[in-house]
């Protein structure tokens, strides 16, 4: 049997997981959200992503260094370029479009836009064509995304160069989804990889805080950064990369589609957030549109 036929076979043997994988990417991907909530209430969000980085890398560093291959020069360069755009750029891009004065619920809907340039580009770059059923639950998630947001997005008044701040690192991190799907994540483990990741991240946001690390230590700030290290970078990217290298990119992106309802519910349950009708069916519409998305897509071979 040809490497590429086991490939295919290994991947339809995982199929069974993929229910279980996508509802716990997008239980931790919108608890995340929640988490930068908590965490930032008393302090920069810069700082909060600082503290969620380092101590993720930290964590996760003796675990590099004692189990896995040992970590080439080539591969550890590969993952802080990973690290600089999908941890950095993507969650930095958005934190500082609201610290200039981009409305929030704007920058959270073109966050929720990642699943559609992903959809867009894994075609060119990794030949995952879409169907007509897959372009159509695409189509109809993005509708139920807008209803949801609906009521939070304003154009606001911040500088016209603060706009492409959330547009370029949701660019960036699709990007950065269809290239580590094509060349199998540099080879690494997903421990090893998420901390080189996290402390190159940690590094950069050190920077850019000029050395301003010190953290407030008051109780929303550290239950917040321990949210967010346990469930939005320990469960959330760990799942994330493990369904890149068992399933296709476009229909891993696509259950994240579901973030901002679930966010929504999050919110309500948690601090009390209205909730209206509209969101609702907007919750509704997602849900149809993310099971069209879902329906003929092939299971991948798994990466090496």
């Amino acid at each position: 049997m040809r490497q590429a036929d086991r490939g295919q076979d290994s991947g339809q043997d995982k199929a069974w997981l993929w229910p279980v994988l996508a509802f716990v990417l997008v239980i931790s991907w919108s608890g995340g959200f929640i988490g930068l909530r908590y965490a930032s209430e008393g302090a920069p969000v810069t700082l909060v992503l600082f503290w969620r980085t380092l101590v993720s890398g930290l964590v996760l560093l003796p675990l590099a260094l004692a189990f896995g291959p040992r970590m080439g020069g080539r591969a550890v360069a590969g993952q802080m370029a990973c690290g600089v755009v999908g941890m950095f750029v993507y969650l930095g891009g958005f934190a500082l479009a609201i610290g200039a004065r981009v409305p929030t619920g704007l920058v959270a809907l073109i966050a929720d836009l990642v699943p559609l340039a992903i959809a867009v580009l894994s075609a060119p770059v990794l030949g995952e064509r879409l169907g007509l059923r897959q372009w159509l639950g695409t189509g109809i998630a993005v509708a139920g995304v807008l209803a949801v947001s609906a009521g939070s997005v304003t154009l606001g008044h911040a500088p016209l160069w603060a706009y492409g701040l959330p547009v370029g690192a949701m660019l960036a991190f699709a990007a950065l989804t269809v290239v580590q799907k094509r060349v199998g994540a540099f080879g690494l483990p997903i421990h090893q990889s998420l901390c080189i990741q996290s402390l190159t991240a940690a590094a950069c946001f050190g920077l850019v805080r000029g050395g301003d690390v010190a953290p407030p230590m008051e109780a929303h700030f550290l239950f917040g950064v321990a949210w967010l290290v346990i469930v939005a970078t320990f469960v959330s990217y760990t799942v994330y990369y493990l369904c890149l290298r068992l399933y296709p990119a476009a229909r891993v992106a696509s259950v994240i589609y579901l973030s901002p309802p679930l966010t929504m519910i999050w919110g309500w349950a948690m601090f009390g957030e209205a909730l209206s009708a509209l969101m609702f069916a907007g919750l509704a519409v997602t849900f149809v549109g993310v099971w069209l998305a879902q329906g003929g897509a092939r299971v991948a071979a798994v990466a090496p």
